[in-house]
């Protein structure tokens, strides 16, 4: 095994997609309250985000801890405005969602012109602040970095800004920035950083569990109550590819890369269902909050700037 091997094995492995029985209670909460209740300061009762969640079976118990939980991370809050009072979504968890709906909606949306120039981060973080190390790399990798080697990460675009901005956040100083045109033809070009046939077959996974249900969405066979469901489930499914993917410039795929067609179910199937999504949504709010139910509203992709409220 060669040295720059034997430092990609020690580097934290990207985790490409896989479609689980089911999200964690909290994550499936906030996906639907950015999907349907973004930027909404009204509150909601307990009893509408216990309803939410038990569309998808999640017991009383554990949607109650999953708001418990959201209320620790800060992205819920509590707010006795009238009666008994509500959880409202915290500034934190909107610039969250807001975030993570535009990466999302983005990528694989179009193909993005590249001038050949690669964004490398190199640092060297000491084993007794290994939490930071972790946390660095992590938040790298959500900014579309690979490790190339350990201690060098790399992304196709220009992120020196936000990498500034996550430096200064987690007070590490030990960390260069430079910008740089490799060759992609070497043996240990950056875009080696991704296993692009690893890549391949998650999203042609992708593409295997939800055309079908494309096929049925054409077929006029969903219902609002599936709707809610599939939807949602789709949307989970997708989230997960920027994670491993920083949308790698066209001319880096080999030919026939299944991205596009992935991005293509998805986007469809979103699309569709997203009326009565929506519709669903507001009858089940609507048995616990009838004044708030008809302000839940859906998303809407478009190719240039991500998602857009349904208004």
């Amino acid at each position: 095994m060669t040295t720059a091997e034997i430092d990609r094995k020690e580097a934290d492995s990207p985790k490409l997609p896989r479609r689980q029985q089911g999200s964690q209670p909290q994550h499936l909460l906030l996906t639907i309250l950015g999907d349907f209740w973004y930027a909404r300061r009204e509150c909601l009762p307990t009893r509408a985000l216990v309803t939410l969640l038990g569309e998808f079976g999640i017991s009383h118990q554990g949607s109650r801890t999953a708001i418990s939980r959201l209320v620790h991370r800060g992205l819920l809050e509590f707010n006795r405005t009238r009666g008994t009072g509500g959880y409202q979504l915290t500034s934190y968890a909107d610039e969250v969602i807001r975030d993570g709906l535009r990466r999302i909606g983005q990528f694989g949306s179009s193909s993005k012109d590249w001038d050949g120039e690669w964004t490398l981060v190199t640092f060297s973080i000491p084993e007794s602040q290994r939490h930071l190390r972790h946390m660095l790399r992590t938040r790298l990798r959500w900014l579309g970095f690979a490790p190339l080697y350990n201690g060098i990460w790399v992304s196709p675009w220009d992120r020196a800004d936000q990498v500034v901005q996550l430096l200064s956040g987690l007070n590490i100083f030990s960390v260069s920035i430079f910008h740089a045109k490799l060759s992609a033809s070497s043996p240990d070009s950056p875009v080696s950083a991704w296993d692009l046939d690893a890549l391949a077959g998650a999203f042609n996974e992708f593409i295997e569990e939800f055309a079908p249900l494309l096929e049925r969405v054409r077929a006029g066979e969903i219902g609002s109550a599936e709707a809610l469901r599939k939807r949602t489930i789709v949307m989970d499914a997708w989230r997960r590819f920027p994670g491993i993917d920083p949308d790698l410039p066209v001319g880096l795929l080999p030919d026939n890369f299944p991205r596009d067609r992935a991005y293509a179910v998805f986007s469809e199937i979103y699309l569709a269902l997203g009326p009565m999504a929506e519709s669903r949504v507001r009858h089940l709010l609507a048995q616990c909050a009838p004044e708030e139910a008809r302000l839940a509203s859906h998303h809407t992709l478009t190719t240039q700037a991500g998602f857009y409220r349904n208004d």
